[in-house]
């Protein structure tokens, strides 16, 4: 708001330097009078209404007053209320801090934030300051935060509601179990064997990956009730088996199980044979070279 105080001057007064003062409400304004004729007064308030007229007085102390102009603040009504949240999007991880910024696009004055939980609207704080925009933080959310809300904004012209915010909060996976399903007490090469990861504990959806020592086998996204990986058994497939599960909030390791494979009796006897034949040959083989080349050189001869 700018006041200006406007002097039909002599030529008398041209040549004395005027100081010009300005009031409201019979109080004098800024930190006292000056030449400036102009007053600039950069934020004005409900409580700068008033009645406003300004003096100018030259050197000998002659002093001449403007009439009175009666001035009126008009507040600007809350506008436009937005709840935002941190971490964004409503997404917080179970025990981390919540906040809830609730956000005017204009409004003047002292303006009361409200906040809200549920449809029903249990009201979680109130607060009055000059400002646009106000907190209210959860400290340590838990399970029973997840829910949506709502805010709203009052300068005295009636409140403005925000839209509804869901939150949701988070759990991390909890150390998952790994279980082998087989057809019977031993395992052969050839049959099925059913893997199956399950964390317990957990915000869904959470990411299963299976390993047979260290290397990836498979992986599976589950939202409840584990997820299972198939595996048609060779020789190869003895060994160390484990799992882990991710939802994003740090991936958990399974024990380590070990699956034996029992050789068929028939392998074994093939493999006994060939073992027997096998030995039979390097400790016989020296002999019956020599024999043979002991009985060619009689036969030559």
């Amino acid at each position: 708001m700018t006041l200006t105080c406007e002097t039909e001057a002599t030529s008398q007064q041209l040549d004395d330097q005027l100081q010009f003062c300005f009031f409201r409400d019979d109080q004098a304004l800024d930190l006292g009078c000056g030449s400036d004729p102009v007053l600039q007064v950069p934020t004005v308030w409900r409580k700068d209404s008033g009645s406003y007229w300004c003096e100018a007085k030259t050197s000998a102390q002659k002093v001449t007053r403007s009439p009175r102009i009666q001035i009126q603040v008009q507040g600007v009504p809350v506008w436009n209320v937005s709840l935002e949240t941190q971490p964004p999007e409503g997404q917080v991880q179970k025990g981390k801090k919540l906040v809830l910024i609730c956000l005017a696009t204009q409004g003047t004055g002292h303006i009361t934030f409200s906040w809200y939980k549920g449809a029903l609207g249990l009201n979680l704080e109130t607060k009055t300051q000059r400002s646009l925009s106000a907190n209210f933080e959860i400290p340590r959310v838990t399970e029973s935060d997840s829910e949506k809300y709502y805010c709203t904004a009052d300068n005295g012209y009636g409140p403005s509601v925000s839209e509804l915010v869901s939150i949701t909060v988070r759990s991390p996976v909890s150390r998952p179990i790994l279980t082998l399903k087989v057809p019977g007490a031993q395992v052969f090469p050839g049959d099925m064997v059913e893997l199956h990861c399950e964390a317990h504990g957990g915000s869904p959806p959470i990411l299963y990956q299976f390993y047979h020592e260290n290397v990836t086998l498979g992986s599976s996204s589950a939202p409840s009730g584990g997820a299972s990986f198939n595996l048609s058994l060779t020789m190869e497939h003895s060994g160390n088996y484990s799992c882990e599960a991710d939802n994003g909030l740090g991936a958990q390791h399974s024990e380590v199980v070990t699956l034996n494979i029992t050789v068929p009796v028939e392998d074994r006897e093939e493999l006994l044979t060939s073992g027997i034949l096998e030995g039979l040959l390097g400790v016989l083989g020296p002999t019956i070279m020599a024999l043979f080349c002991c009985w060619l050189k009689k036969k030559i001869g």
